[in-house]
């Protein structure tokens, strides 16, 4: 009996022995499943710096200055855009009124209006901003596309054996190539926008006053009406004193016509009564 009572305590054992490595097999095993939420959570950081990526603007900007000088503000303008970097396009200037337009690099924009303040006195000034993020990447992904058609037909043309093959390959290669320097063309005219924003600022000696409200009533009413009676009775005189030479030159001639007829019908008719 102490010998049955030794074994089955021995076979307790081993078999608490081999659930207890089960358990820890089946961790194990479950262990690598866990590093699968791991990687999606470290999914969203690679995908995050593109979301997150540099929006490409194009600025435009837009001020009305008052100078006493319209020439020398004209001057320190460009002086401005030069001094950060730009340089100075299209100018029409006056010694009354005046407007130079400036391409400074966008990040400078906002520093030179505000610089401005020094030029004159700002009247007005508005800024204005264009998202072309879209459309730069749509335009370099289509170059990327047209760009390996291109070296396809660049090498169908080299495989070409016969003067037909060679002609169709050439002239679908030709149009390919165009369109590509089409599309590169474009990118780099947004870019190139995108870098550089462009400032306008008109000069005058005297602002621009707004137009004054006038409240509607009857003595509004009337004097809108009489000022409509005289523009009326003004443009019909310009029209007679307009006409006055003709119906001079052809009148005078019409009216002699007609006396000397009637004049010549009265003596017929006395002659036949005689």
């Amino acid at each position: 009996m102490l010998l049955v009572g030794v074994a089955l305590l021995a076979l307790v054992a081993t078999g608490c022995g081999s659930n207890t490595g089960g358990g820890t097999s089946a961790k194990d095993a479950a262990a690598p499943p866990q590093a699968a939420p791991q990687q999606q959570e470290n999914a969203p950081a690679a995908v995050q710096p593109v979301q997150q990526q540099e929006r490409q603007l194009v600025r435009t900007a837009t001020v009305d200055l008052r100078s006493d000088d319209v020439l020398k503000a004209i001057a320190q303008v460009k002086d401005r855009a030069q001094a950060v970097g730009g340089f100075a396009g299209q100018e029409n200037s006056t010694r009354t009124a005046g407007s130079v337009t400036v391409r400074v690099p966008s990040a400078e924009l906002d520093r030179v209006v505000r610089d401005l303040v020094g030029v004159g006195e700002i009247t007005r000034s508005e800024v204005r901003s264009e998202d072309v993020t879209d459309q730069l990447v749509d335009v370099e992904a289509r170059i990327a596309t047209q760009r390996a058609s291109v070296e396809r037909l660049r090498v169908l043309f080299e495989r070409a054996a016969t003067t037909a093959e060679i002609a169709q390959v050439e002239s679908e290669l030709t149009k390919r190539q165009s369109e590509l320097e089409s599309m590169q063309r474009r990118s780099e005219s947004l870019k190139g926008k995108v870098a550089l924003a462009t400032l306008t600022v008109q000069v005058a000696t005297k602002p621009v006053a707004p137009p004054e409200q006038r409240e509607a009533g009857f003595l509004s009413a009337l004097a809108g009406g009489w000022n409509a009676l005289l523009a009326v009775l003004g443009g019909l005189l310009i029209g007679l004193g307009a006409a006055l030479p003709f119906l001079v030159a052809l009148g005078v001639p019409a009216a002699v016509v007609v006396y000397l007829l009637r004049r010549r019908k009265r003596v017929t008719r006395t002659t036949e009564a005689a």
